[in-house]
């Protein structure tokens, strides 16, 4: 299976082919894990090695993407630019400013290093960042998660004002290869994206450790409890996602009048349980938008 996971992936994320019909090229910048889960998906769903291309500066990581997708890699980033359609902008926040510069000096010299679909995964750059650098380079900024990593990611993603409504369709083949995609209307809107779904795979590991100490404290073995919690959520999430059912009503249908969930809720709500994940989701976004201002 691939770095996406692509059995788990197919359970939750029934994935379209790859849309031969309007097939473009795939580059990306930056070879880490990110861009590993998604070229994984993307292989996995069609994309044909000869149509993508990474770029990464150290030798054993290429060694590691040419080996296990069978793709061609470069050590220089404008080559991925001219040769590919559309380019996934996947390096680390405090490089990205260099590899921008880098690319603006080349593109002087050869105008297509700059004529392609920018999207960027880089934590908290906005567009106006990459505006400075390549003035006429379409840009979609994505805020992905890390669960994309096992091809059950969300994402939500922007276009610049001079994006078309074909990179909006490429943008969203693209993020599906690792999960789901949401397209927002304003910029600042990532933000609290950033505190949902960005940050939110940390809350629900403490509600899976917290569900596990649980089962722990009545009795039984650890990694039964673990396993047990940790599915308990993944299908609860299916459920909501596939059934077309407000959270609410799935609730109350496992709600009995005297029963044991109803005990159980009642506990949670004595804790404060809805409001102060609400107020997580909050924190989260307020910091995002500070960090925003550095």
């Amino acid at each position: 299976s691939s770095a996406c996971g692509v059995s788990l992936q197919r359970s939750l994320f029934p994935r379209a082919p790859w849309p031969a019909m309007d097939s473009f090229s795939v580059g990306f910048i930056g070879g880490g894990n990110m861009a590993e889960a998604m070229l994984g998906g993307l292989r996995s769903a069609g994309l044909p090695a000869s149509m993508a291309m990474v770029s990464e500066p150290d030798p054993k990581r290429r060694k590691i993407v040419d080996e296990k997708f069978e793709v061609p890699t470069t050590d220089k980033n404008e080559e991925v630019c001219t040769k590919s359609d559309v380019v996934v902008m996947a390096v680390k926040p405090q490089v990205l400013e260099a590899v921008l510069a880098d690319l603006a000096e080349k593109a002087k010299a050869d105008p297509k290093v700059a004529d392609m679909l920018l999207i960027s995964i880089v934590a908290g750059k906005t567009l106006a960042t990459y505006k400075k650098y390549l003035p006429n380079t379409r840009v979609a900024r994505v805020m992905p998660n890390t669960p994309a990593l096992v091809g059950a990611g969300a994402s939500a993603y922007v276009l610049d004002d001079i994006c078309t409504p074909d990179d909006g369709a490429r943008v969203e083949a693209v993020m599906k290869s690792c999960g789901i995609v949401e397209r927002l209307g304003d910029e600042k809107l990532l933000d609290a994206v950033t505190g949902l779904s960005g940050s939110g795979p940390a809350y629900v590991y403490l509600l899976i450790e917290a569900l596990s100490d649980g089962g722990v404290r009545m009795g039984l073995p650890r990694a039964t409890a673990t396993s047990l919690a940790a599915q308990t959520v993944m299908g609860a999430g299916k459920m909501v996602l596939q059934g077309g059912k407000h959270p609410g009503q799935l609730k109350d249908e496992v709600t009995s009048p005297g029963g044991t969930t109803i005990a159980g809720v009642h506990a949670l709500e004595s804790g404060a349980f809805r409001g102060t994940v609400i107020n997580a989701v909050e924190a989260a976004t307020r910091r995002s938008q500070e960090l925003g201002k550095l």
